[in-house]
């Protein structure tokens, strides 16, 4: 009876910040269980754990990755391109997205490649779309550069371009030679990320794959897959314009400071929505194509942004009335 009361006065003597640090001896209580620590100091804890946990699980998950992908490269067949996106499926889940997808990504139909074209917000679409279509990427020359991750980009046999108008014609012919090989192919036509808030106009340059030259049959251009993609879930709640911070990366911001706010929280959720696909035969050029393309994939961000039901659009939901195929969506 003592050893309680002596207990009860040195809880009251204690600050409330380090009573949950008080654990009674087991002779006092044989039912007593290990307690953290409580309030903000154990919120905190939690949380930086949970960090270094997704950090340490992406790492192992990513070392013997790196390995099987160089084999799946010289390996002939699909398997380079089934791992890459496993890798990115799994590089998802491990820091915590769950990936939702409405629509279907087209499959090579008739010999025709697809090229994906997405929204951008931050570095974290790459595995989420990643693990949802079958292609590789398209990125800026810089990437190429940067430690670590720029050996896993060209492990996935990422092209890298370098956006100058003299290079236009010769990063088209890369690409084209990627589609002809049987590759399909993933844009982020905005050519930077945004704050997750608004879809940025599209570089019509990135369309110059999709552009037919003289001599060449309108059956033997890739067909154009419009995908709409936002984060819409954090701590299993809607986001709002006041959360999507947490997941945009864009202005100055470095990847490591962005990696440690984000794998904080739980049940973030990313949808994908992939729409109707697109012939580009249809159009005029490639600028009357990427403003088509650029309403459909704002138009389906715009719904998922406020939490409505949505489905994949095609060019005559998206496109305004009185306004026909081949011409620009918005001047």
């Amino acid at each position: 009876m003592s050893n309680e009361s002596d207990l009860r006065r040195d809880m009251k003597a204690t600050p409330p910040r380090r009573r949950a640090r008080l654990l009674p001896h087991p002779d006092h209580n044989p039912g007593f269980l290990l307690q953290l620590p409580q309030g903000r100091e154990g919120w905190l804890v939690a949380r930086r754990v949970r960090v270094l946990r997704r950090g340490l699980a992406v790492l192992l998950w990513t070392l013997p990755a790196m390995l099987i992908q160089a084999i799946c490269l010289i390996v002939p067949g699909h398997a380079k391109v089934a791992f890459a996106r496993l890798y990115w499926a799994t590089f998802a889940r491990l820091i915590g997205i769950k990936v939702r997808v409405i629509g279907a990504p087209v499959k090579r139909s008739g010999g025709r490649p697809v090229v994906y074209v997405s929204n951008h917000s931050s570095w974290v679409d790459i595995p989420v779309v990643g693990g949802v279509l079958d292609g590789c990427f398209v990125a800026k020359g810089d990437v190429a550069g940067w430690p670590v991750i720029g050996t896993i980009a060209r492990l996935g046999r990422t092209v890298f371009v370098s956006r100058n108008r003299a290079s236009t014609g010769k990063e088209r012919d890369n690409m084209r030679s990627m589609l002809k090989a049987g590759d399909n192919l993933i844009l982020f036509p905005e050519g930077t990320s945004s704050d997750g808030s608004r879809v940025l106009p599209f570089r019509t340059s990135f369309f110059a794959v999709a552009e037919s030259r003289a001599g060449e049959s309108p059956a033997e251009l890739p067909l154009i897959q419009p995908v709409s993609v936002v984060y819409d879930r954090l701590g299993y709640l809607p986001t709002g314009r006041a959360s999507r911070p947490v997941f945009a990366w864009y202005g100055d911001m470095d990847i490591a400071s962005h990696f440690w706010r984000l794998t904080q929280n739980i049940g973030l959720r990313a949808t994908v929505l992939v729409h109707t696909p697109l012939d580009p035969a249809r159009f005029q050029d490639r600028k009357a194509l990427s403003q088509a393309v650029w309403q459909i994939v704002a138009d389906g961000a715009s719904t998922l942004r406020q939490n409505r039901p949505a489905h994949p659009l095609d060019l005559l939901e998206s496109v305004p009335s009185g306004v026909t195929a081949g011409e620009p969506a918005f001047a």
